[in-house]
């Protein structure tokens, strides 16, 4: 992402967390710095159309340890499927190593929200009381699969409107080729393929997550991307 577009991301965040802001005020710089984010992707899609040496299809392996390293496997997958990225989970260790499949300017948007979201979650979980007679960490478990089902219900919306563009009505086109191409280079990679069952969560933190989800702020701030830099949530 340019310094430039990165500068504009940060000072609306900067804008959204001033005490001396309404909630609404809030809600609006966080909502301008989303759709910065969703018109940067629309905006390399439509470059890479004209030039595709400015942005080749890459992969890149992202490790999520313990605690809950499922759990922040599935946030992982919940930001890159709206931002027209594909993933494959592998048991590492502990934890997961989840590759990435995308174009360059999809994954670099991916690293950055995921690495800000894993921030607002350990910040949500540590100030979601566990109810009387719950088990943390199913409590906590649940609470993360609503975070993170919520936040992507937010990007989707954010890409949508992006890719809405009066003006360029090529956009839908070029997106859908850019994700079969995605596709296509997954199944190069991992032919065999096979589709997990869908989980079966029974904690009691589903609302409370999807409620902190609404609240996220999705503009990344805060990247890091070296080795052991992505935050961790805690017990």
């Amino acid at each position: 992402m340019s310094e430039a577009m990165l500068s504009k991301v940060r000072k609306l965040l900067a804008q959204a967390e001033d005490p001396a802001c309404t909630p609404a005020e809030s809600a609006a710089f966080t909502a301008k710095a989303t759709e910065l984010i969703a018109r940067y992707g629309v905006d390399r899609a439509l470059l890479a159309a004209r030039d595709p040496a400015t942005d080749p299809v890459g992969d890149r392996v992202v490790e999520v340890v313990a605690p809950y390293a499922r759990d922040k496997a599935g946030l992982l997958a919940a930001v890159a499927e709206p931002l027209r990225c594909r993933c494959v989970r592998r048991r590492h260790g502990s934890g997961f190593a989840l590759h990435l499949f995308g174009f360059a300017s999809d994954l670099e948007r991916v690293d950055l929200l995921f690495t800000s979201l894993l921030v607002q979650a350990a910040h949500g979980l540590a100030g979601a009381p566990v109810p009387a007679g719950a088990h943390p960490a199913a409590f906590r478990r649940s609470w993360l699969a609503g975070f993170a089902q919520v936040v992507a219900g937010r990007l989707r919306a954010a890409e949508a409107v992006a890719a809405a563009d009066p003006g360029t009505p090529s956009v839908a086109l070029v997106l859908a080729d850019r994700s079969d191409r995605v596709r296509r280079r997954l199944a190069e990679a991992y032919p065999r393929l096979r589709t997990a069952p869908p989980r079966r969560l029974a904690g009691t933190g589903f609302g409370s997550g999807a409620e902190a989800g609404r609240r996220a702020d999705l503009g990344g701030r805060g990247v890091s991307t070296g080795p052991g830099s992505r935050p961790g949530i805690g017990h």
